[in-house]
């Protein structure tokens, strides 16, 4: 089995305030810095991290080059990435005093994927290989519906909600992973229970990951719900937390831990990632998070 995240990658901006402006308010930043990022670049590094051996595709402009060199350093194959005459996705992100966080994404060279570039990637994988996906590129809808062809499992974190997300293309996830937000979104219900519940009942054959912050995650397939507890972590950046979970909770499953494992695991790595500053640059290592705990 082998493991194809195709997704994102983003340069992230990101500006410390005291706190989040409001319509019409100019307010200084405490502090700025430019950290490498998109969900998808995320969770490659963190399903690396986990000590999972995955391969990255997707698009950077020219001014991407950090995040191919990143993705090396940390044993991602990057052979697959394409770079395309278009600038790098980015990110305006500011983090208040609290740790959290409020994103504004510009796609960029993320929305140059193109079926002919799909299919190029796709052929180099088999049935049963692992399709790892994000809602921050183009063409999801002809990306999901081709590696169905081909026999891919399909792992699913519908973020950011859009459009592209419709029932048919979620319902095609072995494996769905989201926040209460995007469960809210998806499935019209607010509180976890019931969202899983519809959830499950849209996606019949799919299991569901839904975090909740500090209040921890939820596992839901058609015969159990599991909760696994967040741990105690003094925030000082959420933004890859929940990239954090997903690429340790994968990285658990697929080198062939229970599940109770791989979600414990995931809340530990989250922890450690959000009592640091930026995204990927946060994501501990698989020997921290053993240490840690």
């Amino acid at each position: 089995m082998r493991v194809l995240n195709f997704g994102s990658l983003n340069l992230d901006h990101v500006y410390h305030v005291s706190h989040f402006p409001q319509p019409g308010e100019t307010l200084s930043a405490a502090g700025y810095g430019v950290h490498l990022g998109g969900k998808g670049f995320n969770q490659s590094v963190a399903m690396a991290r986990a000590g999972l051996s995955v391969c990255h595709a997707g698009c950077i402009g020219g001014d991407g080059l950090a995040l191919r060199e990143f993705l090396v350093d940390n044993g991602v194959d990057v052979s697959l990435l394409q770079t395309v005459a278009a600038p790098t996705g980015h990110a305006v992100i500011e983090v208040d005093q609290q740790g959290q966080n409020r994103i504004l994404l510009y796609g960029g060279a993320n929305l140059q994927v193109d079926a002919a570039y799909i299919d190029s990637v796709l052929s180099q994988f088999s049935p049963g290989d692992v399709l790892v996906l994000q809602n921050e590129i183009s063409c999801l809808s002809t990306l999901v519906e081709k590696a169905v062809q081909r026999g891919l499992r399909i792992v699913l974190n519908p973020s950011p909600i859009g459009p592209q997300l419709t029932p048919q293309l979620i319902a095609q996830a072995e494996y769905l992973i989201l926040n209460e937000l995007e469960g809210g979104a998806l499935s019209e219900q607010s509180q976890p229970l019931p969202c899983l519940r519809a959830l499950l009942a849209r996606c019949p054959h799919s299991k569901i990951v839904l975090t909740l912050g500090e209040a921890g995650a939820f596992y839901a397939d058609e015969g159990r719900v599991l909760h696994q507890r967040a741990m105690a972590a003094e925030a000082v950046d959420t933004s890859a937390a929940g990239d954090t979970f997903t690429g340790f909770f994968l990285g658990g499953l697929f080198s062939g831990q229970p599940v109770e494992a791989a979600l414990r695991i995931a809340a530990q790595a989250a922890a450690i990632a959000v009592s640091r500053p930026g995204a990927a640059e946060s994501i501990p290592l698989l020997g921290e998070v053993s240490a840690f705990f």
